[in-house]
């Protein structure tokens, strides 16, 4: 780390910061071999003379600036309603764009493929679907599940329709037994 400050103070012809004079900067070198004192001193005027120009072009541009700010203001120009300019300036030279316009048409024959294909699909669904329940299994099935609904659903007492036997304890079912009869078990939720 000491090295380094020491390479640091032993070459003090460092590159000027911003706003510091150049001229200023470089002080005291020795002219360079090939270069004369009249040569020299002609250098460090024109380079005094082009820092004051970049200095009177810096604040030239600064106002330049503002008065364009505030042309806009009165204008009422927000940087709000700029980005929103700018935003669809953009928007319409994307969609204007040769790419652009052969991803939206080769999307929508991709989109319409897909379309067609979605229904053909749930055409043969339900076409399949159709052809199992005109099936003779599923016509068997079908009746035997209806009798054994009609087994098992319970009979309304004759003093009140709406309602089951009240002698049944509740959640007593029937369930149907291979040989054909019903037996009586308690249901457990």
């Amino acid at each position: 780390m000491e090295d380094a400050e020491k390479g640091f103070q032993q070459h003090p012809d460092s590159i000027p910061e911003v706003g510091e004079d150049a001229a200023t900067s470089v002080g005291a070198s020795p002219l360079p071999p090939a270069m004369t004192e009249e040569e020299h001193q002609e250098l460090q005027e024109k380079l005094v003379k082009v820092e004051d120009e970049i200095l009177t072009l810096s604040q030239v541009l600064a106002a330049k600036e503002k008065q364009l700010a505030d042309i806009k203001r009165k204008l009422g120009i927000t940087p709000l309603n700029e980005l929103k300019q700018n935003f669809t300036k953009t928007w319409q030279e994307v969609t204007t764009s040769t790419a652009y316009r052969r991803t939206s048409e080769t999307l929508s024959q991709a989109s319409l493929k897909a379309t067609a294909a979605f229904s053909n699909v749930g055409s043969a669904i339900t076409r399949k679907l159709e052809d199992v329940r005109n099936a003779p299994t599923f016509k068997s099935f079908e009746e035997k599940v209806e009798t054994l609904k009609t087994k098992m659903s319970p009979t309304p007492s004759a003093g009140d329709p709406g309602q089951e036997d009240s002698n049944d304890p509740a959640g007593d079912t029937l369930i149907p037994q291979p040989d054909g009869s019903a037996t009586q078990e308690t249901l457990t939720n």
